[in-house]
C-alpha cells in the first residue's frame, strides 16, 4: 500500500522526476542545479544480468519491508482478540499507522542519503532493523502495547524508510527505456508481500502459535532482504555530501494546483486506510466464515498490483487527474454505496477487490500528478513537503477511525465508514478543484480577468 508508486514519463518532468515518482522524495532529484554530466554518466544499460539481479533485489526488499505495511489488518485483528485485548482499536491501529508514518515522513531524509552514499549504508541497517524488530516482537508480552509500539511501530517503521527509497531510486541507475516496467515489477513486489503475508500468519499462528508465527516471518524476511544487500549496488557516482536544504519546498504553495493538490491528498490519506486495517475487524462481526475473512486482505492487496501500474499508464496519455479524480470518487462510492451497506461474505468480498483495485491509484498518481505542476529542478523538495503532510495524515487516520470504534457494533461500525467515506469524498472534491484550476481553459480565462 504504504506504502510505492509509480514513476512519471512526461518529457517536461524530466526522466529523474520520473523516477521520483514512485517513492517519497526518492533520491533521484539532484540537492543542487542541473550540472552539466560526463559522457560515461549518460550511458544507462537498460538491461544485462547485473540490472536485471538489481530488479530482483529491489523487489525482494520490497516485499520483504512495505509488504508488510500492507499486511497489518492480520495483526490488527489477532491484537484485538488476543495480544491486546485490553488495548482499543484506535490504540493498536497506531503501530500500522507509525509504520507509515515513519515511511513518508523519512522518505525525504533517507533520499538526500542516497543521493551522498548510495545503498552501502541504508539498505543493511534497514534490513537489520526489519529482521530484529520482528525477532524482539516474537516476545512481546499480553497487553504490553508499549512493547509493540516500538518494536512494530517505531523500530520496523523505521527499518521500512531506510529500505524503500535506495530499493526504488536505484533503479534509475540500471534502466531508463524500460524504467516504468522495472518500477512496475519492483513496486509490485510491495503489494504481493501483502497478498502472501497475511496468508501466512492466518495458517501458522494456529499452529505454532504467535512468537513462533513471527518468528518465521523473520527469518522470511532475512532471507529476502540478504539477497537484496547482495544484489542492490548503485551504478552512477554518488555526491559523498548531503544537503537537507532543497528537502522541503514551501515555495510551492503559493500556486493554487500545488495548495489544492497538498489538502486533497491529505484528505485522502486520512480515510485511505482503514479499510486495510479494518476489513478483516468488520468481517469478523459480520459472522463472515474464517475461510473468507482470512483472505479478504490478501484479495485488497492482490488487486493492488494492477492498480500501481494501469493508472499511471493511462496518465501518461490522458493527464494525471483525469485517472486521479474518478479512481477517488469510485472509491467513495464503493465505501459508503458497497462496504456500508454489506453484510453477506458476497458484497464484503466485492468491496475488498473493488476497493483494492481503484485505490492502488492514489499511491501511483498523487507523486505523478506533482511532478507535472512542479519545475524540474524543485520537484523532489516539493514532493517531499507534500509527503510530510500526508505523513501527518496516515499517522492519525487510522487512530481516529478506531476512536469512533469503540464497541463492535452496528451503530459504531456504521460510525467508521461513514467517516472513512467523507474523507475520500472531501479529498475527491478538493482534488476535482485542483483538476478545475490547472485546466487550460480556466488558465486563459484567469489570465483574461487578470489582465483586463
Amino acid at each position: 500500500m504504504v506504502d510505492e508508486e509509480k514513476g512519471v514519463s512526461q518529457e517536461k518532468c524530466g526522466g529523474k522526476a520520473e523516477l521520483a515518482a514512485v517513492a517519497p522524495a526518492t533520491a533521484i532529484e539532484e540537492s543542487s542545479p542541473a550540472r552539466p554530466q560526463s559522457p560515461e554518466l549518460e550511458h544507462v544499460p537498460d538491461g544485462g544480468r547485473e540490472a536485471w539481479t538489481v530488479v530482483l533485489g529491489s523487489s525482494l526488499g520490497l516485499f520483504a519491508s512495505a509488504g508488510m505495511i500492507n499486511s497489518y489488518g492480520t495483526f490488527q485483528t489477532y491484537y484485538k482478540t488476543t495480544l491486546l485485548p485490553s488495548s482499543s482499536p484506535s490504540a493498536i491501529s497506531l503501530v500500522g499507522s507509525l509504520q507509515v508514518f515513519f515511511l513518508y515522513f523519512l522518505g525525504t531524509l533517507t533520499g538526500r542519503v542516497f543521493d551522498a552514499y548510495g545503498t552501502k549504508v541504508m539498505i543493511p541497517l534497514g534490513s537489520f532493523l526489519c529482521v530484529i524488530s520482528f525477532m524482539l516482537l516474537s516476545l512481546c508480552q499480553k497487553d504490553h502495547a508499549y512493547q509493540v509500539y516500538l518494536s512494530q511501530g517505531v523500530l520496523f517503521g523505521i527499518g521500512i524508510a531506510l529500505l524503500f527509497n535506495p530499493c526504488v531510486a536505484v533503479l534509475g541507475h540500471w534502466f531508463r527505456k524500460r524504467r516504468a516496467l522495472v518500477i512496475g515489477l519492483a513496486t509490485g513486489g510491495s503489494a504481493s508481500g501483502g497478498v502472501v503475508f497475511p496468508i501466512i500468519l492466518q495458517k501458522l499462528i494456529p499452529r505454532v502459535g504467535f512468537g513462533w508465527a513471527v518468528r518465521i516471518i523473520a527469518f522470511i524476511l532475512l532471507c529476502c532482504l540478504v539477497v537484496t544487500c547482495l544484489t542492490v549496488r548503485t551504478r552512477l557516482s554518488l555526491s559523498g555530501h548531503i544537503s537537507l536544504r532543497t528537502a522541503v519546498d514551501l515555495e510551492g504553495f503559493k500556486d493554487p494546483r500545488y495548495t489544492l493538490a497538498t489538502i486533497g491528498a491529505f484528505l485522502l490519506f486520512y480515510g485511505f486506510f482503514i479499510p486495510y486495517f479494518y476489513i478483516q475487524v468488520y468481517a469478523d462481526f459480520r459472522g463472515i466464515s474464517p475461510r473468507v475473512g482470512d483472505y479478504l486482505l490478501a484479495i485488497l492487496n492482490a488487486m493492488n498490483i494492477p492498480s500501481r501500474i494501469l493508472p499511471g499508464y493511462i496518465a501518461d496519455k490522458v493527464g494525471t487527474l483525469t485517472v486521479f479524480v474518478p479512481a477517488a470518487a469510485v472509491c467513495s462510492v464503493l465505501v459508503l454505496g458497497l462496504w456500508l451497506p454489506s453484510h453477506g461474505a458476497a458484497s464484503i468480498v466485492a468491496f475488498s477487490a473493488l476497493y483494492g483495485l481503484f485505490s492502488g491509484a492514489f499511491v501511483s498518481l498523487l507523486a505523478s500528478h506533482i511532478a507535472t505542476i512542479s519545475p524540474r529542478e524543485k520537484y523532489g523538495a516539493r514532493l517531499g513537503s507534500v509527503y510530510m503532510i500526508v505523513a501527518v495524515a496516515t499517522l492519525v487516520g487510522t487512530p481516529t477511525g478506531g476512536a469512533l470504534l469503540k464497541q463492535t457494533d452496528e451503530e459504531h461500525f456504521n460510525r467508521l465508514i461513514v467517516f472513512c467515506g467523507t474523507m475520500i469524498v472531501a479529498g475527491t472534491a478538493v482534488l476535482a478543484m485542483a483538476w478545475v484550476v490547472g485546466s487550460e481553459a480556466f488558465r486563459r480565462r484567469w489570465a483574461h480577468i487578470k489582465y483586463r
